[in-house]
Order: C-alpha cells, then sequence, then structure tokens
C-alpha cells in the first residue's frame, strides 16, 4: 500500500460533505453493485458527527435509493472516533492518527473487518471484507471532499 496521510482530528477532518463511490462484490456469486451518492458529516448538538448518506444503490440492474445515519463521537484522542448506529449501538473505533485503522465488528455470525485509509485532505478509503456463514463480500467506498461552496 502507499504513504498514508495522519489526521490529527478526527472530528475535524472529516467534518463536511463527500462524494461517495462505492462497489459491492459478492466473491460467492460474482455479483456485483454499485452505489454512488453523497455523505454529510454534520455537528451534533454535543460534540460530535452526524454521518449520513444518502444516493443510489444498484444490484442486479435494479437502481435503488439508499440511505444509512451513524454517529461520529469524539474518541480518547483528537485523532480517534467512536463510531455508532444511528440508535446508539456500536459499531467501530476509529484510529486516524497514522493515516490506516483496522477496525472489527461481529454482526450475529458474521465478522466485518474494515480498512480505512486516509490519502489526503480531500481523500480516504474504506474497505470492509465481510465473511459469515451467508455473506461473503467485499465493500470498497471511495471519498471525495466537495468543494465549499457547491451544490449538487
Amino acid at each position: 500500500m502507499g504513504e498514508f496521510w495522519p489526521v490529527p482530528d478526527a472530528m475535524a477532518y472529516l467534518a463536511g460533505r463527500w462524494r461517495v463511490e462505492r462497489s459491492v462484490r459478492d466473491l460467492a456469486t460474482g455479483d456485483e453493485g454499485r452505489f454512488t451518492g453523497t455523505t454529510d458529516f454534520r455537528h451534533l448538538d454535543g460534540p460530535g458527527l452526524l454521518h449520513h448518506e444518502s444516493g443510489t444503490f444498484v444490484w442486479q440492474g435494479v437502481a435503488r435509493p439508499a440511505e444509512r445515519t451513524l454517529r461520529f463521537l469524539p474518541g480518547p484522542a483528537p485523532g480517534t472516533a467512536d463510531v455508532r448506529f444511528a440508535d446508539g449501538r456500536v459499531f467501530h473505533g476509529l484510529d486516524l492518527t497514522t493515516g490506516r485503522h483496522i477496525a472489527d465488528h461481529p454482526c450475529s455470525a458474521d465478522l466485518y473487518r474494515g480498512e480505512f485509509t486516509v490519502r489526503d485532505r480531500d481523500h480516504w478509503r474504506t474497505v470492509w471484507r465481510v465473511r459469515g456463514p451467508a455473506k461473503d463480500l467485499v465493500l470498497s467506498t471511495d471519498y471525495t471532499r466537495e468543494a465549499v461552496g457547491l451544490r449538487a
């Protein structure tokens, strides 16, 4: 892998609007899908950011609207975050101080392993590998910061 871009303050780095391109591959069936949309990281009333992703997911030729909401709360150090689902359940920790982080999330019998890499000030990537009795997936997502003042 190439160089990583260390992030001294995760909340400051993530805040704002990002363009999202995600590929989804089912390694068991060979099916592939694609999500395109945006992710907004908005400040919560308290500390942290509300992550809202929305766009279109195309799977097996069918396009559907898709969205999700997460909460990124400040972690124990400025380059870290505590990532939670919208209902408050723990998703995973995140430490971007070196520009790269591996996170695990057990979900029933499946294990989600995510690799987060920060490329520069305006680009970062996640790759989730999902393995379990019924899942064998790779989800690769590229985030590109939208310039301030641009409208979708």
